[in-house]
């Protein structure tokens, strides 16, 4: 589906590799155009053996021959990675960084002028292709270049096309979320136990009414508050269980989660 493009991933951490897993997988790359950069020896080793695809400790001279140049380094290690490849990006070239807080203005200023910068915040459910990412484009970039980073991310799970100003909003909501969701999970299968049952039971009946519930979500017309209205009789356990809910604030509690991770988003991108 890229026609035989050229990726270099820079960087073959989890989202790094899970990227190009994905891309092969779903048959939308071959392993024989995607290479993968790291300082890790032992790391990329381990990815030419277990997924056959190429590996390089050599950053600028790996991102010559490539089409698509994926940025999957630390925020922290951006600018140094940018100096090192900035003599060999040109204008042909599709730059997509994954790095949290790092804006398209700060990768197009160590770029030449004219590359094509796209900004994407991917989560880590990308593991078992059922990630959500959000592609931003930068003052170059085209609308056949956030296709393209929407045929790789989909192949991951899905994604969508926002303005960069939200992306930090993005962060805090799904990029921050699954965090979230482990810990609601936590303490079902804490609350579980407590009530006397065993905990690996506990354990597999809160995963799978958190998984259904999402599916119910995602395959329903309906919207989610419907949808909870549907669980709801009147005078029964769901409306006790929903009001100590509400006397905890958990909606409220929700929401200020999501708020201070899409602040601290915004404090990474402003460099603090």
């Amino acid at each position: 589906m890229l026609n035989g493009k050229k990726i270099a991933i820079i960087g073959g951490g989890k989202m790094g590799s899970i990227i190009a897993q994905g891309l092969i997988a779903q048959k939308i790359s071959s392993s024989k155009d995607i290479i993968v950069t790291d300082i890790d020896a032992a790391k990329l080793e381990f990815l030419r053996k277990s997924m056959k695809l190429k590996v390089s400790s050599n950053n600028e001279k790996t991102v010559k021959t490539a089409d698509i140049i994926i940025l999957a380094v630390k925020p922290q290690n951006m600018a140094s990675t940018l100096k090192e490849i900035g003599s060999a990006v040109d204008k042909t070239k599709i730059v997509i960084s994954i790095a949290a807080g790092i804006t398209t203005k700060f990768i197009e200023s160590h770029l030449a002028y004219g590359v094509r910068v796209l900004r994407v915040m991917p989560n880590t459910p990308a593991l078992i292709g059922e990630g959500a990412a959000a592609v931003a484009k930068g003052s170059c970039a085209k609308k056949s270049d956030v296709q393209l980073a929407h045929i790789i991310f989909n192949a991951v799970g899905i994604s969508v096309e926002v303005e960069e100003a939200l992306i930090d909003a993005v962060t805090g909501l799904s990029g921050s979320g699954p965090a979230y969701c482990f810990l609601i999970i936590e303490a079902l299968i804490d609350a579980g136990e407590q009530m006397g049952l065993p905990r690996d039971l506990a354990a597999k009946l809160a995963m799978q009414t958190m998984l259904g519930s999402a599916r119910l979500c995602l395959s329903s017309d309906k919207q989610p508050a419907e949808l909870r209205e549907m669980v709801t009789s009147p005078g029964g356990t769901t409306v006790a269980g929903l009001q100590a809910l509400a006397d905890g604030n958990l909606r409220a509690t929700i929401i200020s989660a999501v708020e201070a991770a899409t602040k601290r988003s915004k404090e990474l991108a402003g460099g603090k």
